[in-house]
């Protein structure tokens, strides 16, 4: 997994329908070594987005963490939360193809996840892809210059 950094977690949230499926991809990085910084929920009773995503948010536009795993029932509430902090590119991703664009071309730094919308497999080979494809630059680089911070 290439984006993954030594010194950095991988900051995690979801809110009441994302809690199964947040669980199952941390328990899938723990198997690779990969650390987590579980920003919530933790639980399956209904919750706030908003209540997770913002100090998840926080962690990786501070850096502290990087990059960041988000979701929710269709992963919209979550992302448009997510994107209100400066500095986050949160991407709403249910195909592997869709990761991999929005790394390379996006650099997105948050991968967000429709938890009610995708099984476990195909998420875990989102999740797969998503960590392990660089941002290409280039052309791009010059979009992203102009996302204000």
């Amino acid at each position: 997994m290439t984006i993954i950094r030594p010194d950095k977690k991988v900051a995690m949230c979801s809110d009441h329908a994302g809690f199964e499926l947040k669980n199952a991809i941390i328990d899938y990085l723990g198997a690779k070594g990969i650390a987590t910084d579980d920003f919530g929920t933790s639980s399956s009773e209904s919750c706030d987005y908003p209540d997770f995503a913002h100090p998840c948010a926080m962690a990786v536009e501070s850096g502290k963490d990087y990059p960041g795993i988000a979701m929710c029932g269709t992963g919209n509430g979550i992302a448009m939360t997510l994107n209100k902090h400066q500095g986050i590119r949160a991407a709403l991703c249910w195909t592997p193809e869709l990761a991999r664009l929005a790394r390379e071309h996006n650099d997105a730094n948050i991968l967000v996840l429709p938890a009610r919308f995708i099984d476990k497999d195909t998420a875990l080979t989102i999740v797969e892809t998503f960590l392990s494809t660089p941002f290409e630059g280039g052309r791009h680089e010059r979009r992203i210059d102009k996302i204000p911070l």
